[in-house]
């Protein structure tokens, strides 16, 4: 195991000793410290991954130091150890985010591997620094050439953004683009034009399913004045408006189907011809269209053409929603929060780890979009200079109000048997939901995994 660096803070001098002897033995880098000034003084100049905290110490209890810990250093993870205890301070521990738990005595070799545990907890908070960092500088790819962002580093997304890349080499090729609503759709759209020979022609995004029928011509191929009543001058349609650029068909199987036979003959001639006109105008469009419904589905009820969708779908782009991509969520939480906070003028430094661990669990049927919204109302909400659960509530993701029956009410002080069924209990309370445990006893469901694993519970 490759070593951690660990700091002890308890005022017993056998006890520190003994445990730093038996660490540094097992090639782990440990400071000491008797008391909590000592401690956060060492805390300043050194990178500590786990701290070995006593409840009961001078200057300040144990409870105190952990939340001063997780507020200034949130990537320390904190093993507390106590000489007394009941459920209730198990339970206080949990909810402030201490990993384990242990009483006084205890086995080196059981401390020994509940450090192993955590440091795959560690090793996750690495990779997402890591992730993070790897998105900044894929930010600023992205946005030197498209002009914005496209935000995510999951292998899916990254295969979105490797289609894009490569369809946008070529210039003419007409481009569908389907995924549930609120992934992102017109983005990418916009990203191929960009990533494009077109780029410096118009980009023109159109929503299909707001268009009558009676205007259907009108808009897409113009008119001239005349034409009908009303038509007090010429007027350009989308595909003049959109020539040598690109035209986004948003929700194209929406269209009507006499509008559909009509766009067909426009793809098929590259010709237009406005109201009222007399001659054809030659048209180079590239045309990307989208849409959030099953085509095959549409197509078998005789509610969309089939040579229309052979003529717009030369290439097709499927963006998967945020449920099928869980690791982009925490990218898009520091995102949106960074981007929105500075828009909107509010110093918020970050995200509770609490709201991220709630957010993997979310579904969210809006999907990007909804996250988007989600987090700039938090922001909206946020008194502090962090967003917490409390600014989540309105969306469902909200810390347990009540804790787990029966909790406070033994005094026992076998403290690894009371964490044991303050988590059976909760199970039990939840219908052994692990997600809804873990909200139940206000930890992650890391947290719960870890905790189930160290119990032996089976579900």
């Amino acid at each position: 195991m490759e070593s951690l660096s660990i700091l002890i803070l308890d005022d017993e001098k056998v006890f520190r000793d003994e445990i730093r002897e038996f660490l540094e033995n097992e090639s782990f880098t440990v400071n000491a410290a008797d008391k909590p000034s000592e401690a956060f003084k060492i805390l300043e100049k050194l990178h500590v991954d786990v701290l070995i905290l006593d409840l009961r110490l001078p200057e300040m209890d144990g409870f105190a130091v952990l939340e001063k810990v997780k507020q200034l250093y949130p990537h320390i993870e904190v093993i507390m150890i106590t000489g007394h205890g009941d459920m209730d301070a198990v339970i206080q521990a949990m909810r402030m985010g201490a990993v384990e738990f242990f009483p006084k005595p205890f086995r080196l070799l059981d401390m020994k591997a509940a450090i192993k545990r955590t440091r795959r907890f560690i090793d996750l908070a690495h990779k997402l620094n890591e992730v993070n960092k790897s998105f900044e500088l894929l930010s600023r790819d992205l946005m030197n050439n498209f002009g914005y962002e496209i935000i995510g580093t999951s292998k899916s997304i990254q295969q979105v953004i490797d289609l894009m890349r490569k369809v946008a080499q070529v210039s003419n090729t007409s481009v569908l683009i389907t995924g549930e609503s609120g992934t992102g759709k017109e983005l990418v759209a916009r990203g191929i034009h960009y990533l494009s020979s077109r780029r410096d022609s118009y980009f023109h995004a159109v929503n299909c399913s707001a268009i009558p029928e009676t205007l259907f011509e009108s808009e897409f191929f113009g008119h001239k004045k005349g034409a009908f009543t009303g038509a007090n001058e010429d007027k350009a349609g989308w595909f003049e408006i959109a020539n040598g650029g690109s035209l986004f068909l948003d929700e194209i199987v929406d269209m009507h189907p006499n509008m559909q036979s009509k766009l067909l003959r426009v793809l098929e001639e590259r010709k237009i011809r406005r109201l009222g006109a007399v001659s054809d105008i030659s048209i180079d469009v590239r045309i990307i269209a989208a849409t959030n419904q099953n085509i095959a589905d549409l197509i078998e009820m005789n509610k969309f053409r089939n040579d229309l969708y052979f003529r717009v779908n030369s290439f097709e782009i499927y963006i998967p929603p945020l449920r099928e991509r869980p690791e982009d969520i925490p990218v898009l939480l520091k995102y949106y929060t960074d981007s929105l906070s500075k828009r909107m003028n509010k110093k918020i430094s970050g995200v509770d780890s609490k709201v991220i661990s709630a957010a993997l669990s979310y579904p969210f049927p809006g999907n990007v979009r909804e996250l988007r919204n989600m987090v700039e109302r938090a922001i909206i909400l946020a008194d502090g200079d962090r967003l917490t659960l409390n600014e989540f509530t309105f969306a469902g993701l909200k810390p347990a109000d009540e804790e787990p029956e029966g909790a406070g009410v033994e005094e026992v002080f076998d403290l690894d048997e009371i964490e044991k069924r303050a988590i059976i209990k909760a199970l039990k309370s939840t219908n052994y939901v692990k997600t809804d445990a873990a909200q139940l006893l206000n930890i992650t469901r890391q947290s719960l995994d870890r905790r189930l694993e160290k119990h032996n519970i089976q579900l």
